[in-house]
């Protein structure tokens, strides 16, 4: 299997050589413009083998986002409110979902959570008060920071709120890495195995699933950042095609991604020049989308003049 660094279930199953692995199911359809791929890991070996925890990963792509196409927007925030209703679990005697934006607010394009949480709808503070007519559900949202801010780790916030709160459901969104840069922007990755902060970028901390926080945790994503050496070796690869070379050299170009990820240049993460309007685009179609899916009750001009 190709040596590859992407937070997409999607490529690191295109990654394989064989295209096919015993416990790993792929479906493609497509809704809306959207393209929508399904990978469902359900062997320990096949999450072994591509990296990624057992579960369901589905992957929303719509280029059309890169034009900032209105209707494409609320394709995508639509389709992904339907799926995060289908994940999310009954909420009785008002427990809240408790919506956590990982990611750093001063570096952008690690700033998709906080500015995610700033768009989405909290209710958990107001249900009781008269002026309520609407069923709404009870919402409460964090931005932890990162621990080079805070001193905290993200996952000792997250398990002090989660003993206090007795969310019924966790719903996680932070930055991820791609393998492919044409995905940056574009591209939507919703799974129910949670998350692992920093993974994206290299930099491991604790889980947050639900094995380690006892509480169901859906997590949210969109890629704003490929490595530099995944660059690299595409650039190779299009130089040589560009010259006539016909053949893949894929062997070749594998080690060549492998020696640069082990070396310094191995860390270094691009992200391209109009990462802030990606990101500030990215945060209001998935809030939009967790706003519809946690409050199906509100239309979006209701849930468009609450958030005034």
């Amino acid at each position: 299997m190709p040596y590859t660094r992407t937070d997409l279930a999607m490529e690191a199953f295109e990654n394989t050589d064989s295209g096919a692995i015993p416990g790993v199911s792929v479906s493609h359809w497509e809704a809306d413009g959207v393209q929508i791929t399904e990978v469902l890991i359900t062997d320990n070996e096949a999450a072994l083998q591509l990296d990624k925890p057992k579960g369901s990963y589905l992957t929303l792509e719509c280029p059309r986002l890169i034009e900032r196409d209105p209707d494409a927007r609320l394709a995508v925030s639509s389709l992904l409110a339907e799926e995060i209703g289908r994940l999310l679990p009954e909420c009785g005697d008002g427990a809240p979902v408790l919506v956590v934006g990982l990611g750093n607010r001063s570096i952008t394009p690690d700033s998709l959570g906080p500015g995610v949480v700033d768009r989405t709808l909290t209710t958990r503070h107001i249900l009781g008060a008269s002026y309520i007519q609407r069923q709404m559900n009870s919402v409460c949202a964090i931005a932890p920071g990162v621990l080079g801010v805070t001193g905290i780790e993200s996952m000792e916030l997250v398990e002090a709120l989660v003993k206090s709160l007795r969310p019924c459901a966790i719903l996680c969104v932070d930055s991820l890495a791609a393998r492919d840069s044409r995905r940056i922007g574009c591209t939507i990755q919703l799974t129910d195995t949670g998350i692992q902060p920093g993974a994206g970028v290299g930099n491991h901390r604790k889980p947050l699933t639900e094995a380690s926080v006892g509480t169901p945790v859906i997590s949210v994503g969109m890629p704003t950042v490929v490595y530099a050496a995944t660059l690299a070796r595409d650039a190779f690869a299009w130089l040589s095609a560009q010259n006539g070379d016909a053949e893949p050299h894929e062997d070749a170009l594998n080690d060549m991604e492998r020696t640069l990820l082990s070396a310094d240049i191995g860390e270094m993460i691009v992200t391209p020049r109009e990462i802030d309007a990606i990101v500030q685009d990215a945060a209001g179609i998935i809030a939009s989308g967790i706003n519809r899916a946690l409050q199906p009750a509100l239309s979006d001009a209701e849930i468009a003049a609450m958030m005034d």
